[in-house]
């Protein structure tokens, strides 16, 4: 049984790549208790895979009608199952929706995909980049030359895998009170549309401008919206939008300029952005950080990988854990009486194989069988 609020959760997972496993590790760091069904023959277990830990795996040769239906009884025991394969990939292995559900009818059957289960783009290949792409995020993001990708945040994790882990949650408790469980049908550019939602608001109201990259409040295009760079080559975050926040700003940095109180002056932005950069750059990060930190100007350090965990805010809140030399981040959020916990490390592949399914129902006689024909 795992430690957290989702204590007691039976969740199936069809290992992927990606967004597939990140949405695994937050259901495991909250106490769902996650099978991972891997392909015979791999390896897996490196300590480095951080998104792979707190499951059990077990290998199983889904060309072996005796592994598919291992699976099919795994998902009988389940409250949930995710899977990231293209449309139709579970169908022909006899493990889709249709089949599932006939055997376990309150299960919630959860499908990430970057394009969705229908559409003219479901069946083409796909990365992040391509599945903001068609939303608006990517259009609003980056230089004025060129859109930049933000990193896999947008689409894989935040449209993708917050989407489905919220979704199948969501779908446990409606099963929970009907007795009917339901396919979820969970695409990345769905979900990063969703996330949109508060800058199509800006656009329908008039507070958005088509003028381009970095002329709005929130794109970079604002002074007091912005990333500078300080005399030692490191970069701060400047994020004053309310006019106490700006005025502090001003106060903080000296500036005394006239021109700087037409803080909402379209116009003017990206000349008091250039005399801003001026006066930031006469200092460094780390003298910006005793004057700035903790203070109303909304300011924060912009830190590498090796800075961030070593940060004070982040120290203080062990946001970041060590688990046997590899730095990662902590289970989030966090739960006043059930707090989550990394169940355990990254597993090789199959190394559950026996445990795993009889935790699941399976009798000793069951798992030999399996073994013996080579299924698992």
């Amino acid at each position: 049984m795992g430690q957290g609020p989702l204590s007691g959760l039976k969740v199936v997972e069809f290992a992927g790549i990606g967004p597939g496993p990140f949405c695994g590790m937050l259901l495991s760091d909250l106490g769902a208790d996650v099978v991972r069904v891997d392909r015979k023959g791999g390896r897996g277990g490196a300590k480095s895979d951080i998104t792979s830990r707190g499951r059990r795996s077990v290998a199983l040769d889904l060309k072996q009608p005796a592994a598919v239906e291992a699976c099919l009884k795994l998902i009988e025991g389940a409250d949930a199952i995710l899977e990231g394969f293209r449309p139709g990939v579970m169908e022909r292995l006899g493990l889709g929706p249709d089949v599932a559900l006939k055997r376990n009818p309150k299960l919630v059957y959860g499908r990430m995909t970057g394009w969705g289960q229908f559409g003219p783009y479901a069946q083409a290949a796909g990365h992040d980049m391509n599945y903001i792409a068609i939303t608006g995020a990517l259009d609003a993001i980056g230089t004025k030359d060129k859109p930049v990708p933000p990193l896999n945040l947008v689409g894989d994790f935040g449209g993708g895998a917050l989407y489905l882990a919220f979704g199948l949650l969501a779908g446990v408790i409606s099963a929970r009170e009907t007795g009917k469980g339901q396919v979820i049908d969970c695409a990345m550019s769905d979900g990063a549309a969703s996330l949109m939602a508060m800058f199509y608001g800006f656009k329908a109201g008039g507070a958005w401008s088509d003028a381009g990259r970095r002329t709005n409040l929130l794109d970079g295009g604002a002074h007091f919206y912005d990333t500078y760079q300080c005399a030692d080559g490191k970069w701060i975050s400047i994020g004053s939008i309310e006019p106490q926040f700006y005025a502090l700003l001003l106060e903080k940095t000296g500036i005394t300029d006239p021109d700087f109180k037409a803080q909402m002056d379209r116009g003017q932005w990206d000349s008091l952005r250039e005399r801003l950069a001026k006066v930031i750059a006469g200092k460094t990060q780390a003298e910006w950080c005793q004057i700035m930190d903790a203070t109303d100007v909304c300011f924060a350090p912009i830190l590498d990988m090796d800075e961030a965990p070593k940060h004070a805010h982040n120290v203080a809140r062990k946001t970041f854990v060590e688990v046997e030399g590899v730095v990662q981040p902590a289970p989030a959020p966090r739960f006043s009486a059930t707090p989550g916990v990394i169940q355990g490390p990254p597993p090789a592949i199959g190394a559950h194989n026996e445990s795993a399914l009889k935790d699941w129902g399976f009798s000793a006689d069951e798992v030999a069988a399996l073994q013996n024909s080579g299924a698992l």
